[in-house]
């Protein structure tokens, strides 16, 4: 009863992060008879491919075993031998139906699963070992429903198996002398008469468990508006935990910018806008480096302590402007303004020796 009223408060279908959380436990829909039934189609359809041809190896090794019978001697050796012969022979027949099946069974997972590896489905639930929790599990609707499923499956087999066997006792085997390699005919057509049926009907059964299945996971795991609510709660506080982490970033990112911008041999401005510092040292760049870039209030800083420390200004708004927009902090400038900052930098090295000088004695100081 407590758990038909926690039931009804849960009015809310499962939100995606509920249905991934419940995946990873592997709680999804499962069936029994899903499981069995792909196993069965795969031995039908191996069966329909491989029996003729395995009839005939263990036939032919039938009579060679029976042709040489009288003259081969009965001792431990050649029993052993005969007997190595026989497993070969039937291992051979028999290793594609048990492939397939191992193929068929990890496929019947695969589908119910997602094709997702649920590491903790594995682990032992104590809760289960409860006795008080297994007897209201016995009596619960589920089990019910469960009972008329197995009830409807244990039916469908019975109903089949006997179906199959009345026709088959019609065969001319039952009632005429017939030779006897009609009998692996026979034997043959039997156990594809049944292996069809049964799989026909095992799938009306499969279709049924399965729907109830899936109804049954999507009922189990629906929420409360207040599971809802916390949810998205905890989602926010996630996206804000991610916003603040991004804002210190951001922020580290900025003061290792500012810390590098007396060291940079030119800025170049919108003027007002934007701010790029560039170094270049010969002998160890092979291009331009970007030091700092900038806009609007943070641009204006970069230019504060550039004037602070006496670093030339250039002002070249398309330069400036396509250096903001390509060019990434701590990495060579982009190959098309090779010929631009080379005619910038050239300008400031005629026009301000007397900085380069100093810089080279900045740069220096932080490795003293």
């Amino acid at each position: 009863m407590a758990d038909d009223a926690d039931q009804d408060q849960k009015t809310e279908q499962a939100s995606g992060k509920k249905l991934a959380d419940a995946a990873e436990n592997g709680q999804f829909a499962k069936s029994a008879e899903l499981s069995l039934l792909f196993p069965l189609a795969a031995t039908l359809a191996v069966l329909g491919f491989t029996v003729t041809s395995a009839s005939r190896e263990i036939g032919d090794y039938a009579v060679s075993v029976f042709t040489h019978f009288t003259g081969t001697p009965v001792d431990r050796d050649s029993v052993g031998v005969q007997l190595g012969g026989m497993l070969v022979v039937i291992g051979k027949a028999l290793a594609p139906v048990l492939a397939c099946i191992v193929v068929a069974a990890i496929l019947a997972g695969g589908v119910q699963s997602g094709f997702d590896l649920s590491p903790k489905a594995f682990m032992p639930k104590f809760s289960r070992l409860d006795p008080i929790a297994g007897f209201a599990r016995i009596f619960s609707k589920d089990s019910l429903v469960r009972f008329g499923i197995d009830l409807l499956k244990f039916g469908a087999i019975g109903l089949t198996l006997y179906l199959g066997a009345r026709e088959l006792m019609l065969d001319p085997l039952f009632s005429s002398p017939m030779e006897a390699a009609y009998l692996g005919q026979f034997l043959n057509n039997a156990t594809i008469l049944f292996l069809t049926r049964l799989l026909f009907a095992l799938s009306i059964v499969a279709a049924i468990s399965y729907s109830y299945e899936k109804f049954k996971t999507a009922r189990d795991l629906m929420m409360t508006l207040q599971e809802v609510k916390d949810e998205q709660k905890n989602a926010e506080g996630d996206a804000q935990t991610k916003a603040a982490i991004r804002r210190m970033g951001r922020r580290l990112l900025q003061k290792q910018m500012l810390s590098a911008v007396p060291t940079a041999d030119v800025i170049v401005t919108n003027p007002t806008h934007y701010a790029v510092a560039l170094k270049y040292e010969r002998g160890v760049d092979h291009a331009p480096v970007v030091l700092a870039k900038g806009e609007n209030r943070f641009a204006q800083r970069i230019k504060a302590i550039a004037a602070e420390h006496g670093v030339p200004t250039v002002e070249n708004k398309p330069v400036a402007r396509f250096l903001f927009a390509t060019a990434k902090v701590g990495e060579p400038i982009p190959a098309e303004l090779f010929q631009a900052v080379a005619e910038i930098l050239a300008v400031v090295y005629r026009t301000h020796r007397y900085y380069f000088h100093r810089l080279k004695a900045r740069r220096l100081a932080p490795a003293a």
